[in-house]
């Protein structure tokens, strides 16, 4: 069964922000059209007073190992940023990854057919007068940040780009290359005990990108597993995007959901 957020109940609430814990938005069920004709399919979430102050679009892990849309830290950004910052955050399913919203068309390309994907998301944002936007790339997702985000049509239409725990697999150095190019804002989240790319490393290799503002996180392994690395993670992403130091708040008072069991 497909979720869809239209069912989703709240009632009112007090005490702390849960893992589980949906704030009010405007969640709507997307689809994203590829130029190579597949379809992707997503979710947006608005503020829910109209006043969008950024833009997230967010680019999911592997999927051959776990990725998908509802990957926990891009799940709670939905459930959170809106309410708690003005944030609008588009998640969908890169080509041929599955989730409880649905399955995208196509099938895992390595990286490679994913530019289109990239390209459409960004393009949705653009056409629906999304302001201020910003890639998130986690894993896998920053590989297709790096390469593309930096790069015609894309560079035009975002104002930077947001990694967390960036392997540098797929990305070279040509493609940090190009971000150092076009001079735009990369916030580069390292976990200490990453599984791929460790801080010292990283602030190495991201030393082709000047303008690159290397975040070690001191604890925090690469899937960001825990309420503590999530909300650090969640805090930087809005700091960036909003130009200015955030600490989102830990408790709630208003309306509330949770995911329904499907």
């Amino acid at each position: 069964m497909e979720f869809d957020p239209a069912t989703l109940i709240f009632s009112e609430a007090t005490g702390p922000i849960r893992a589980s814990s949906i704030l009010p938005a405007v969640r709507e069920n997307i689809e994203l059209h590829t130029a190579d004709g597949l379809t992707l399919v997503g979710e947006l979430a608005l503020p829910a007073d109209g006043v969008v102050k950024a833009t997230l679009i967010t680019l999911h892990p592997l999927p051959t190992h776990g990725g998908f849309m509802d990957s926990h830290v891009y799940k709670k950004a939905s459930y959170r940023l809106p309410a708690l910052a003005g944030i609008a955050v588009l998640r969908f399913n890169t080509r041929g990854t599955t989730s409880p919203r649905g399955t995208s068309e196509g099938a895992f390309e390595e990286g490679i057919g994913e530019r289109l994907d990239v390209e459409a998301a960004v393009q949705f944002a653009v056409e629906r007068g999304l302001p201020n936007r910003w890639l998130v790339g986690w894993s896998f997702g920053t590989e297709l940040v790096l390469k593309y985000g930096a790069v015609s049509p894309v560079v035009e239409s975002v104002e930077g780009a947001i990694l967390l725990s960036p392997p540098l697999h797929r990305a070279q150095d040509v493609d940090l290359m190009s971000w150092a190019t076009v001079a735009k804002p990369l916030t580069v989240l390292v976990p200490e005990f990453d599984d791929y790319l460790r801080p010292e490393e990283a602030a190495e290799r991201f030393a082709l990108v000047p303008q690159a503002t290397m975040v070690p996180v001191d604890g925090a392994k690469h899937l960001w597993v825990g309420e503590k690395f999530a909300a650090r993670a969640l805090n930087e992403i809005a700091s960036t995007v909003l130009g200015a130091e955030v600490t989102l708040p830990a408790e709630w008072h208003g309306p509330v959901a949770s995911v329904p069991a499907i």
